[in-house]
């Protein structure tokens, strides 16, 4: 009997190893963030650009009230995605001067509104470029490694969930400029061959839990509507969409085909059609402005337009949904997602 009780006492020990074992190799210990404004919470602040946004009325449902540089009436993608995860209730932005090296650890974003896939399209916009994000995630992380050694680097770069967004500004407005060189379908794919070859390079520097977000119906925002799609009808700008539809049917399996090859977990999140359907079926929408051209500079203190209750909207400007909608696309989206990385 009591060698019985020996053994399965040791069975126990085991168990409580193995699943403690399990559980160091689950944790999520940081979100690191890449793109475009849909994740920028304060990086071009400091830039050359004329896309900022750290000045009223942005941020006004950010706690305190601050306009922080995120481009919306409160926190951002990346900032729901880090409190989903439970490491933080909002994620700073990696050029942030302010920064202090134990805000480092739970993660940063190096996203730059305005930036694409296409370097041109930083160029254009005076903005930091994805490809130059990779430059600023190899400093971030000789930081972690002077400040807390390599082993707390070595655990944030295997384990931490790694989320690229981008595409937008590139269909929108880069594809103008390349339009001698390319017809709408050969840019898209061009895009997305170029999102993956990030990946690539994301997953050489380490990253092993990768996520990358689709192109969005940027044709339906209502920059895009009230230019192009009829002074009454207002309806989305269908070769933009298609074009972002392009982009995602060769992101899509090439990013499969990638998690398959390479060792990690790389996921392509879709987020085309949830925000797609949000925009076809509101009670309401566009707020700044009313969803005409407002955006950036054009939205501000001064704008006799910017609505009181921007939960009730869509869009907080004229390319940017609010926190509310925010919070819709990451809660429907996340728990399908976010089950692949554990």
């Amino acid at each position: 009997m009591k060698l019985q009780m020996v053994w399965l006492a040791l069975a126990l020990i085991a168990i409580k190893a193995n699943a403690a074992a399990q559980g160091k190799n689950t944790t999520i210990p940081a979100l690191i963030v890449f793109g475009d404004s849909i994740m920028d919470t304060g990086n071009n602040n400091n830039l050359p650009t004329l896309l900022k946004c750290n000045f009223p009325p942005y941020g006004k449902d950010f706690p305190g009230g601050s306009a922080t540089g995120r481009f919306s009436d409160g926190r951002v993608p990346s900032d729901l995605i880090a409190e989903k995860l439970g490491l933080a209730k909002t994620l700073p932005a990696y050029m942030n001067p302010n920064l202090k090296p134990e805000d480092l650890l739970k993660g940063v974003t190096f996203a730059s509104g305005g930036t694409g896939y296409d370097p041109l399209t930083a160029q254009i916009m005076s903005v930091i470029s994805v490809w130059d994000q990779l430059t600023y995630f190899k400093e971030y992380i000789s930081k972690i490694k002077k400040h807390f050694g390599e082993e707390k680097a070595k655990d944030i770069v295997e384990n931490s969930f790694f989320l690229v967004v981008s595409s937008s500004n590139d269909l929108a407005h880069t594809y103008l400029a390349r339009a001698l060189r390319y017809d709408r379908t050969s840019y898209a794919n061009f895009l997305a061959d170029a999102a993956v070859k990030f990946v690539r390079e994301l997953h050489k520097l380490g990253a092993r839990k990768i996520g990358v977000f689709s192109a969005v119906p940027v044709g339906c925002v209502p920059l895009q509507r009230t230019v192009f799609g009829g002074f009454l009808t207002r309806g989305c700008n269908q070769p933009l969409n298609t074009m972002a539809k392009q982009f995602n049917s060769r992101l899509s399996p090439a990013l499969d085909s990638l998690d398959k090859e390479l060792d990690g977990v790389i996921l392509y999140i879709d987020v085309y059609d949830t925000l797609f359907d949000m925009i076809q079926h509101p009670k309401k929408y566009g707020c700044c402005g009313k969803g005409s051209l407002t955006i950036s500079y054009l939205c501000n203190s001064l704008n006799p337009f910017t609505c009181s209750n921007s939960s009730a909207y869509i869009f907080w400007d004229t390319y940017h949904p609010t926190e509310r909608a925010y919070q819709i696309i990451v809660d429907s989206l996340l728990d399908k997602y976010l089950s692949k990385i554990y």
